[in-house]
């Protein structure tokens, strides 16, 4: 079984749409897939509608869509990124986080594009708004190409470099939510909180204690930019917290010559079943 719990759509910073991606996974042999976008939930109806249309192509069940989530926030100055997965996509405080997180991913461009004019970068808020798709998550990614697009900067990396990286002098930091209120607001919604690449975090060890008392219910220790020995460290700590692993590929898209595709990274078959009895505990904890 092949799995694949953290990809990215066009609702964030992906470049296949969700129905692409679910068509892409089928061809790939996946048997489950997350999209998991950033601070937002509208791929998941997609890609599930696609799902049940090429089902009934072949009258069986060809792929099975998860219910995901990636929360961006900070902590001590630190980008910590929390997975959710099997949320109750009605909860209103779990919407109420996404809207939220959606309010100062906008906010934050505005500033940055105040900032880019006084510096000579003649860029306007809808040369940005019209490279996301409606309803999607607003992201440096986004900001980059549209100061490509006007001529600001040689290319995308270039863009990154002189103009929206952290310590550059047009970037606004985004004030968004905590890690601990974003795993506190996915567990209270039935979802699974997972801390996502914890190899790009260097509180990891210390934070992981703190969130688990918040509602922490795994770690992401299957993730292309970890090692074996990064996996076998992240799955040691799971089990010395009593968390479950997941894994995924952070799948954006291929970047410039190298061809990548989702799943590309081993994930376990028994992870999505460890997922699943998760899932249930939690449901019946909540009764």
């Amino acid at each position: 079984m092949k799995l694949d719990l953290h990809i990215h759509s066009i609702y964030s910073d992906g470049s296949l749409s969700p129905e692409e991606l679910v068509d892409t996974a089928i061809d790939l042999d996946i048997s489950a897939i997350s999209i998991t976008d950033h601070d937002n939930i509208l791929s998941y109806k997609h890609a599930l509608s696609q799902a049940e249309l090429r089902s009934k192509e072949t009258e069986k069940e060809v792929i099975e869509i998860i219910p995901g989530v990636e929360i961006n926030t900070l902590w001590k100055d630190y980008e910590v990124h929390i997975l959710g997965y099997y949320m109750d996509l009605t909860s209103k405080p779990f919407l109420d986080l996404l809207a939220y997180q959606q309010h100062a991913r906008a906010d934050q461009t505005q500033k940055i594009v105040k900032k880019l004019n006084k510096e000579g970068i003649n860029i306007k808020l809808e040369d940005i708004s019209s490279l996301v798709i409606e309803g999607g998550s607003i992201g440096r990614p986004h900001i980059a190409r549209a100061i490509t697009n006007v001529g600001g900067a040689r290319n995308i990396i270039d863009a990154y470099t002189k103009y929206i990286n952290n310590n550059s002098p047009t970037y606004v930091k985004r004030k968004t939510v905590s890690p601990h209120e974003a795993v506190e607001s996915i567990y209270e919604a039935c979802g699974i909180p997972v801390i996502a690449h914890p190899g790009d975090i260097e509180i990891m060890d210390d934070l992981v204690k703190e969130l688990i008392s918040f509602g922490l219910r795994g770690i992401e220790a299957y993730h292309r930019k970890h090692s074996p020995a990064m996996v076998e460290y992240y799955f040691s700590m799971a089990e010395k917290y009593g968390l479950i692993v997941t894994g995924g590929s952070d799948y954006h898209g291929s970047a410039g010559n190298k061809k990548l595709v989702p799943g590309q990274n081993f994930v376990p078959g028994w992870v999505l079943g460890k997922l699943k009895e998760e899932k249930n505990r939690i449901e019946i904890a909540s009764y």
